[in-house]
């Protein structure tokens, strides 16, 4: 099994069942706790990044990201249980199904072509298809069993919410010039043991690359539903 994905996979049941646990036998209190302490992590991360460059067009994009988080932390500490299992299936399922469909069927179908060859070049269009129509199946599937079409249908958007989200942390690494969002922090012997939880030692990329896709996809459905 591939390393990167082996790291992905194990990172992302260890989540879900932190999450499962806490949104069942604590009225999720301590999983919007974790994740508000995942946020402050990736904003302390993130602010890592100046130390390369400063400039105006970086502070904008960071601000943008920083709002993700805080924002995303507000949505995430009003949601009940069963909203937040969309999340679940939509953004980690896209994640997980994106990078193991696009491993085993990249360049099949379209030989070398890249959907954001400036922005992450290793996805493919298969894997990006494939994940998004996973996370689409996934969330239908529960909207449909809970008889909520109706109300909920905004859901069947986090795919493309994640990979959105996605793409603009891979922009700003990409303008910051660091690899992973652990390049700099994991160098502190205090973040080093933390990072090592989520595979960032790795080099895989520290907490900011775990939680970019729902930052983006909770602050788009917080706003969402405020309007």
């Amino acid at each position: 099994m591939d390393k990167n994905f082996r790291v992905r996979l194990v990172c992302g049941i260890g989540m879900f069942v932190v999450a499962l646990v806490a949104l069942y036998t604590f009225d999720g209190i301590p999983f919007k706790v974790i994740y508000s302490l995942f946020a402050v992590v990736s904003a302390i991360e993130l602010i890592s990044f100046f130390w390369r460059k400063i400039s105006f067009f970086h502070v904008v994009l960071a601000l943008f990201e920083i709002l993700f988080l805080i924002f995303s932390s507000i949505w995430v500490g009003k949601i009940d249980i069963n909203h937040f299992w969309y999340i679940i299936l939509g953004v980690c399922g896209y994640d997980i199904f994106a990078y193991l469909l696009g491993k085993a069927f990249g360049g099949k179908v379209f030989k070398k072509s890249r959907p954001f060859p400036h922005i992450s070049k290793n996805k493919t269009w298969e894997g990006t298809f494939l994940g998004l129509l996973m996370s689409f199946l996934m969330c239908l599937i529960l909207m449909l069993a809970r008889g909520a079409f109706d109300t909920e249908w905004i859901y069947l958007f986090c795919g493309p919410l994640a990979l959105m989200g996605d793409l603009y942390e891979s922009f700003l690494k990409r303008k910051f010039k660091v690899k992973d969002s652990n390049e700099i922090v994991v160098k502190n012997i205090v973040f080093q043991k933390l990072e090592y939880v989520v595979g960032g030692t790795g080099g895989h990329g520290g907490f900011l690359d775990r939680i970019d896709s729902t930052a983006f996809t909770a602050t788009i459905l917080l706003l969402i539903s405020i309007l």
